[in-house]
């Protein structure tokens, strides 16, 4: 049985891991990390027609430039591409860049975007709708945004509630913690330390502990919820409004009450789609089968490098200083 006391210590492993693995991405030049792009994007033909189809349909979507696209100013060059900041979308984006000639030239914005950019870049988040093709998507902050933990628990075994914690900063958070963090059906509550006094504050639980829970609530915060990986790779139903921002995860082409359950905007449903689930267990896991369908090919670094090189290859094609 996967222990509470071993979760929290799980988060401050993966992150150890991963910076260890990275480390050398910004120690060692170019010249030493570099590989080939083409030698491994010539796998592709060689795989199974609907996983070719899958990878093609996922990084034409992340990356939707057309014709040939100006970089102005002075751009990032591969090769002189330096960690400031943000060490964590530093390491992804380098581990990527090194497949392509050095002095190549691009952009990159680091951070919870939730604009698009003046020129083509490659972001960890964008909004949904509208034209957002300059904002090209990449698995930016994977530490962060694409952590999870085994769930050891059945769908039938966890508790028939909702479940959520977070820092409630942004309007939507604090409006719905405002109306439903005395309901009968829900465990939600701010777990920072500002809102001690407030009526809706509740104590910290792990990922693990959430996940005793059949029902998980996903916010938006500044961009993307954090947790929506998490939900959907587990035996929980995700809950959440339609997404306004979608990152590598690819969030706009998630189906309501296929990989997740709605909610209106205002969350007015919550009771009425909470209790319909709860009368449907097996409505539920089928939405719990497809949201870990959804999740299984991030978890492929094969499928992950090559979706990525392609969105890459894309980018260099159709951008010139």
């Amino acid at each position: 049985m996967f222990s509470f006391r071993h979760s929290i210590y799980h988060r401050r492993w993966h992150k150890f891991a991963y910076y260890l693995r990275h480390a050398h991405l910004g120690a060692l030049p170019h010249a030493w990390l570099a590989r080939n792009a083409d030698a491994v994007l010539a796998e592709l033909p060689r795989l199974p027609e609907a996983q070719r189809q899958y990878i093609g349909e996922r990084a034409a979507y992340c990356n939707r430039l057309q014709g040939m696209q100006p970089l102005s100013g002075s751009p990032q060059r591969i090769g002189a591409f330096r960690k400031r900041g943000h060490s964590a979308y530093f390491y992804d984006l380098a581990a990527l860049l090194r497949y392509f000639p050095a002095g190549t030239p691009f952009e990159c914005v680091f951070g919870d975007v939730i604009d698009v950019p003046p020129q083509p870049a490659f972001v960890k988040s964008r909004p949904i709708h509208g034209d957002n093709a300059c904002s090209v998507l990449l698995k930016l902050d994977s530490v962060r945004h694409f952590y999870t933990v085994p769930d050891p628990y059945r769908y039938a075994d966890k508790h028939d509630s909702l479940v959520w914690r977070g820092a409630a900063h942004q309007t939507q958070r604090l409006r719905f913690l405002e109306r439903y963090h005395d309901h009968p059906l829900c465990d939600v509550g701010c777990v920072h330390k500002k809102s001690a006094d407030q009526p809706y504050f509740r104590p910290y639980l792990t990922v693990a502990e959430q996940l005793r829970h059949r029902f998980v609530l996903s916010i938006e915060g500044n961009d993307v919820a954090t947790n929506l990986k998490w939900i959907l790779a587990s035996q929980s139903v995700c809950v959440m409004t339609q997404p306004r921002y979608e990152t590598w995860l690819t969030e706009g082409r998630l189906q309501p009450h296929v990989h997740y359950i709605p909610l209106a905007d205002d969350y007015s449903d919550l009771n009425e789609k909470l209790n319909f689930y709860r009368a449907r267990p097996e409505a539920a896991q089928k939405i719990v089968a497809a949201a870990n369908a959804w999740m299984r090919p991030f978890a492929d670094a094969k499928t992950e490098l090559l979706t990525a090189l392609l969105v890459m290859r894309h980018y260099f094609e159709h951008t010139t200083c």
